[in-house]
C-alpha cells in the first residue's frame, strides 16, 4: 500500500483528492495539510511514501521549502499546481501534475508515480496531457577541487532562487 500525503491549501480540493486517491485499494491517505509548518509536522510523524504537494499554500508559505524538506527527509512527492515550475526540479520531485486535473488524471498520475518509486519500467499506454513526469539528473554536474557537496548548499542555491536572486 502507498501511504499518500496531501498538502493543498484549498480545503474542498484536498477534501476531493483524499477521495480520489482512496478510490484505489492500494492508496491510502495518512494525513493532510494546508501549509508548510503542518506539511513537515505531519512528513515527519506519518513517514508517507508520497507527498502530493500544491506550489502555493496557506499562510504564505511555498511547497517549495516543503519540497526541500522533503527530500531531506528523504520523501518523494509529486507537485500539484495550476502553475507549473518554469524548468524541471528533479532534485525536488517526481514531477508535476498541472490542474485543472480530472479523477483519471490523478489516477494515472498515482500509478506512474508507484512505478516510478518501486523501480518498475512503466507500460503506460499514455500519461496525462497535465503531467511532466522530471527525468533524473544522469550526471553530476562539474566541481570544483576540493568541493564538498552537501544539502546545504543547494538548500542555500535553492532559497536564492526562490528569493528571486538568481545568478
Amino acid at each position: 500500500m502507498l501511504r499518500i500525503l496531501v498538502v493543498e491549501d484549498d480545503s474542498q480540493l484536498a477534501i476531493t483528492l483524499k477521495y480520489l486517491i482512496e478510490d484505489n485499494p492500494r492508496y491510502r491517505v495518512v494525513a493532510s495539510a494546508n501549509d508548510a509548518d503542518t506539511a513537515i509536522a505531519a512528513a515527519e510523524e506519518h513517514d508517507p511514501d508520497l507527498v502530493l504537494l500544491d506550489l502555493h499554500l496557506a499562510n504564505a508559505t511555498t511547497g517549495f521549502s516543503v519540497a526541500v524538506r522533503l527530500n531531506d527527509l528523504g520523501v518523494p512527492c509529486l507537485f500539484v499546481s495550476g502553475k507549473a515550475p518554469r524548468f524541471p526540479m528533479p532534485d525536488l520531485a517526481l514531477g508535476c501534475l498541472m490542474k485543472p486535473f480530472t479523477a483519471e488524471d490523478v489516477h494515472r498520475s498515482l500509478a506512474m508515480a508507484e512505478d516510478l518509486l518501486r523501480g518498475r519500467e512503466t507500460l503506460r499506454p499514455r500519461l496525462p496531457e497535465n503531467l511532466m513526469i522530471y527525468e533524473p539528473l544522469d550526471e553530476a554536474p562539474a566541481v570544483e577541487a576540493g568541493f564538498i557537496p552537501s544539502k546545504r548548499s543547494f538548500r542555500t542555491r535553492f532559497e536564492h532562487w526562490i528569493s528571486g536572486h538568481q545568478q
